[in-house]
């Protein structure tokens, strides 16, 4: 594929030609397994392809992070302290502070997002060269182990791993952090050879076609990611089973160390700042701040940063050992579209709750937080579900988290009644479609409004009493347009996809009411 415009717009237009449509989707899920022991030699020969070795990405001294829920989350809150270290703004006089980079998935509104230099989304300009580097290369270099099973040009999320390992290479970034995609073992992200450090967030049942129908299966799959003489780390799971199968995945394969971090230190962090939302946050931040700690001292951590004081046991992440520096990591952490606040026209427009949750166990902490944070008695709720979710689960698990929380009353038919309105919509951004950005194959599989009109069906089932007025509506912009006639004094849960949730964003981009980092004016970046 030759592309003459080689700007941004036709570096997002080429990247999009390398989705998977939704026929090769459900062969993947159908095939699940089948081709797993070629995913990572083809990713490697990619690199090769693009002129690296496996072996330059140990340069990068990566944290990897995976998990269910969370891994997003806790790689932000890595890179917040690093970034907030004593040492990354004093690494000699008048010298820049050492890059950290972040590569994150997905995007919300661009899709530079997932690939970020000291804390923020690369630079068109930046993006467009690298993307279009990478490109060319791989279509010079046509060497292929296997031209049968392995295309001129990875996939869509592969590429963009890829160009993330290209653009940290080339900066010369000290201290990758790379969330995984999907699973661990066999994720594109799972080629550098060393980590400085591997972590696992809480673990629940998703992508389940794809890594299997038991949280053992899926520990299995997250636990991949350990390597051979690399420390490891895991936030407490509650299924000792799960737990079993991590740690012995730890000794399998030789992890210098392995703990499970202690529920009751995450407990404690409750008091502290964080600048990323919600109740369940806390054993993110223990999380990270126990890789953060483990780099640090780390080899590759005292060299690129020379702490000047020693740190704090990383066994015990607690509250009352955080130092100040860490206290100030926690504080400036952003996650847009995770647990944000966004209150529109100085605060004379209807404020908006934005959370990409779209599992069963992390709707019920979204709407936890949301009914904690709510002080309005007008409330719409705008929902979506993708890719085959049992959708009155996920509906019934929302609003059992609302009524459990403090703040929020119980009892019968009145749950049904929580919210005034509820939109059912699809993914597409506006009217006239969605921007290049935010383009996905996949949204076609949806035929008209069939997977909206089942939502509606199973609200209405789960309360047929429910007095809420129900919407059905074919975009993003339209249900936007409905929040925003309500006003001063209401309130919008958007919630069930990030995808959707990104759509959101980029109206309120385009109203102004966010900034180029996603961030609204009361936040601060």
């Amino acid at each position: 594929m030759v592309m003459a415009d080689r700007t941004y717009a036709g570096a997002i237009m080429a990247l999009n030609s390398l989705q998977s449509n939704a026929e090769a989707v459900e062969r993947t899920r159908r095939n699940s397994g089948k081709f797993d022991h070629l995913a990572l030699p083809e990713m490697v020969e990619y690199l090769e392809r693009i002129g690296w070795k496996q072996t330059d990405l140990n340069r990068l001294n990566v944290v990897h992070i995976t998990g269910t829920k969370g891994k997003g989350s806790t790689a932000a809150f890595v890179d917040a302290l690093l970034r907030s270290s004593p040492s990354s703004s004093t690494n000699g006089i008048g010298a820049p502070p050492p890059l950290i980079g972040l590569y994150t998935s997905p995007h919300m509104v661009k899709v530079r997002e997932r690939i970020r230099l000291g804390g923020k989304p690369v630079s068109e300009r930046v993006f467009s060269e690298s993307f279009w580097d990478v490109w060319d290369r791989l279509g010079a270099n046509t060497t292929i182990a296997n031209p049968e099973h392995t295309p001129l040009r990875p996939a869509y999320f592969k590429f963009l791993t890829l160009l993330a390992f290209h653009i940290f290479l080339t900066h010369n970034v000290r201290c990758a952090i790379l969330e995984v995609g999907i699973g661990g073992r066999y994720d594109s992200t799972n080629i550098v050879p060393k980590p400085t450090v591997t972590g696992i967030t809480t673990l629940g049942l998703d992508h389940t076609a794809i890594l299997g129908n038991t949280l053992e299966e899926i520990a299995a799959q997250k636990a991949g990611i350990f390597k051979k003489g690399v420390p490891a780390a895991s936030v407490w799971q509650d299924s000792q089973s799960a737990r079993s199968v991590i740690e012995r995945e730890a000794q399998k394969v030789g992890a210098s160390s392995f703990r499970f971090l202690s529920h009751s230190d995450a407990d404690t962090l409750k008091g502290v700042q964080l600048g990323i939302d919600g109740d369940h946050q806390t054993s993110n931040a223990q999380l990270a701040v126990f890789l953060s700690r483990v780099f640090l001292e780390s080899e590759p951590g005292t060299e690129v940063f020379s702490p000047s004081s020693p740190l704090l046991s990383r066994d015990e992440v607690r509250a009352n050992n955080l130092t100040e520096s860490e206290r100030i990591g926690l504080a400036s952490a952003r996650w847009p579209g995770r647990c944000q606040i966004v209150r529109t026209k100085g605060g004379a427009g209807p404020v908006w709750y934005l959370d990409g949750a779209h599992t069963k166990e992390s709707l019920e902490g979204c709407a936890k937080w949301f009914g904690s944070r709510s002080s309005s008695t007008s409330r719409t709720l705008i929902f979506n579900t993708t890719h085959g979710r049992n959708s009155e689960e996920l509906l019934r698990g929302m609003v059992g988290g609302l009524f459990s929380s403090s703040s929020s009353s119980s009892g019968g038919e009145a749950q049904g009644d929580y919210f005034d309105n509820i939109i059912f919509c699809t993914n597409t951004t506006g009217r006239t479609g969605s921007s290049s950005d935010l383009t996905s194959v996949l949204d076609g599989t949806q035929p008209n409004l069939d997977a909206q009109n089942a939502l509606a069906s199973a609200w209405k089932a789960l309360y047929p009493s429910s007095a809420t007025s129900v919407y059905v509506m074919p975009t993003i912009e339209d249900a936007v347009h409905l929040v925003m006639e309500k006003g001063q004094g209401s309130e919008a849960l958007v919630t069930g996809s990030l995808h959707l949730v990104g759509g959101v964003m980029s109206h309120l981009v385009a109203m102004g009411e966010l900034d180029d980092n996603l961030c609204s004016k009361d936040e601060g970046s």
